[in-house]
């Protein structure tokens, strides 16, 4: 099943999307309601999809969590040493709810980065409320998955000198890269998790005004969908609508030197999760 979350008649609302490309509406706000439990199934209208303006389905997840380095040849492509999984735990990092955009919205390119690149990634959204779930377990508490791009700003420049060689300071810049407004778009929507019987069997694809520059699997992932999930939950409670970024593949612009600009087209496609488009601006 398709679960959207959407804009109708100045609202937001969210219900699932038909076979036919029909939106069946369950209730009002987004889907954080129906994972949450605060509305149903019922089934109140169905409206053509063309007639509302589909959002992330996700606008202000609990948490948004993101992994690093979670592919081999991501992590050797920007000159990093080959990962020793035995002796590695996942890179999980936060990103805000500000970053998160919709299928369609744009990408605004922020003032104190002029090297701003992209990340096809598989999302993982959770739907029951977990505390130290087991890696065999891990996957029950999945409600679904999206197709997602975690943009990052591989330099960050404030406008006064700093001391960019020390490890600290790189590290929160790589971190401050990571946050800004409108560098988590997510969507077009959530496929529930019983249409997605092995989330290490879909493929990543990216292209930048229809040039392919990511093309990858979820097999290649580091850690596994379940072990992302068990590993967070370790550290933290893990909620209803909370979303996990689970890395990306080779095919970075930071590889090359290639970096977005205003007017770029970004598209993304994980497995059958759908499309999801955003223009930079």
């Amino acid at each position: 099943m398709r679960l959207v979350t959407y804009r109708r008649a100045g609202e937001v609302r969210h219900g699932r999307l038909t076979d036919d490309d029909r939106v069946v509406e369950y209730g009002d706000g987004d889907l954080t309601a129906f994972l949450t439990g605060r509305t149903g199934d019922t089934e109140r209208l169905d409206v053509a999809l063309a007639e509302v303006e589909l959002l992330a389905p996700l606008l202000r997840p609990g948490k948004l969590l993101a992994a690093a380095a979670n592919y081999q040849d991501h992590v050797t492509e920007t000159g990093g040493d080959p990962l020793d999984k035995t002796r590695l735990s996942p890179r999980l990092f936060l990103k805000p709810p500000t970053s998160i955009v919709g299928p369609g919205a744009n990408i605004p390119m922020p003032a104190v980065s002029s090297e701003v690149d992209w990340e096809a990634e598989l999302g993982v959204v959770i739907g029951r409320r977990v505390r130290d779930v087991t890696e065999a377990d891990a996957l029950d508490a999945v409600a679904g998955y999206l197709t997602s791009n975690d943009v990052s700003a591989r330099s960050v420049d404030y406008g006064f000198p700093r001391d960019t060689d020390d490890k600290m300071v790189w590290f929160f810049d790589w971190l401050a890269g990571k946050w800004l407004d409108g560098f988590a778009p997510l969507g077009p929507w959530l496929v529930t998790a019983d249409e997605v019987p092995d989330p290490q069997a879909l493929s990543i694809h990216l292209d930048v005004n229809g040039v392919t520059k990511q093309s990858g699997s979820t097999k290649d992932m580091i850690f596994s969908v379940a072990e992302l999930v068990a590993h967070a939950s370790r550290l933290m409670t893990l909620e209803p609508g909370d979303v996990i970024l689970t890395g990306t593949p080779s095919g970075v612009g930071a590889a090359t030197g290639e970096f977005l600009k205003a007017g770029d087209v970004i598209t993304v496609v994980v497995g059958q999760l759908g499309q999801l488009r955003n223009t930079v601006v």
